[in-house]
């Protein structure tokens, strides 16, 4: 999806122009692919533009950092200011934000204790991830070739830069085969994630998702679908899941920041069929509670202009 311009992007403490936000090719994440960074939705709700789950993104990042050992040289509270100013500044509405941490330029080789850090919060108009159909229809998933990172490669808690080339792998050899998604599995022979996705399945009306020691990122919207389905009286477990458990789901549906949440319609051409009512449930009650509309969720988003 092609991105389009907007006015500024926040580089290193400052507001820079679209244009002028650059950075010399011998930056060191650019050859070695370390780096963290987070995806982010702002709501346009009826109190105003709004950061949905701002400060947990911000804390992951930081985490993500500490485990590839990585200094951010700013606060979590500057850094929670700064992306609020971001949206501010290009008066979006509703927005997707990336927050990026990067070694820049001046020291080269395998060692990057030595890099400087840098970093960036761009904003920019982003719909459907999936498409438009896929929110109510369902995507076709296929169970990849390519596994999930082993946790002692590459640490897959880490939201990293480089460990996305896994994901692209996975996502190229799904959208080559004529499928919408790829689902990856763990060393073990579990499920563990889609390529930028948490994943769900629902069996006798309870919502199954694996663990983080299947390979699975710990999600933020995932943990959203783990709070409404507890206030909904909906059974949700964390446990390891086999193929076999997508294939006899009675629902199954993914959620990201960039995908929101969405059905599963089939894995590797076993049909699951149109989504189903726990699925539907978990939906619509999360675009309500990202626009601002359920006063029980409303410390989720987090206001731009307060």
């Amino acid at each position: 999806m092609a991105i389009e311009p907007v006015k500024k992007i926040w580089m290193d403490g400052e507001l820079v122009d679209w244009a002028d936000a650059k950075i010399h090719v011998l930056s060191h994440t650019l050859h070695y692919g370390n780096g963290v960074f987070e995806g982010i939705r702002a709501y346009a709700t009826d109190r105003g533009t709004a950061v949905f789950r701002l400060t947990p993104h911000i804390q992951r990042l930081f985490s993500s950092a500490r485990i590839l050992r990585i200094t951010i040289p700013y606060t979590l509270e500057e850094m929670v200011r700064a992306t609020k100013e971001t949206v501010a500044v290009n008066g979006l509405g509703s927005c997707y934000i990336r927050p990026l941490v990067y070694l820049g330029y001046g020291e080269m080789g395998l060692n990057p204790l030595p890099c400087v850090v840098n970093v960036s919060i761009a904003t920019w108009r982003w719909g459907v991830y999936l498409g438009d159909e896929s929110i109510h229809s369902g995507v076709r998933m296929m169970i990849s070739s390519w596994q999930r990172h082993d946790p002692n490669a590459m640490p897959p808690a880490a939201k990293g830069c480089g460990h996305y080339i896994n994901s692209q792998m996975a996502k190229i050899q799904a959208v080559d085969s004529g499928y919408d998604e790829a689902i990856l599995l763990s060393p073990q022979g579990h499920v563990s994630e889609c390529t930028g996705e948490n994943l769900f399945v629902v069996s006798d009306g309870v919502i199954f998702t694996p663990p983080t020691s299947a390979g699975a990122l710990r999600g933020v919207t995932q943990d959203s679908v783990r709070q409404i389905a507890g206030d909904c009286g909906i059974r949700y477990e964390t446990e390891n899941l086999l193929r076999s458990d997508l294939y006899t789901a009675d629902e199954a549906f993914i959620t990201g920041t960039a995908a929101e949440v969405v059905p599963i319609r089939s894995v590797d051409d076993r049909e699951i069929g149109e989504p189903g009512p726990v699925t539907r449930q978990i939906q619509e009650i999360f675009y309500e509670a990202v626009n601002g509309r359920i006063e029980r969720y409303r410390h989720w988003n987090e206001l731009v202009s307060e």
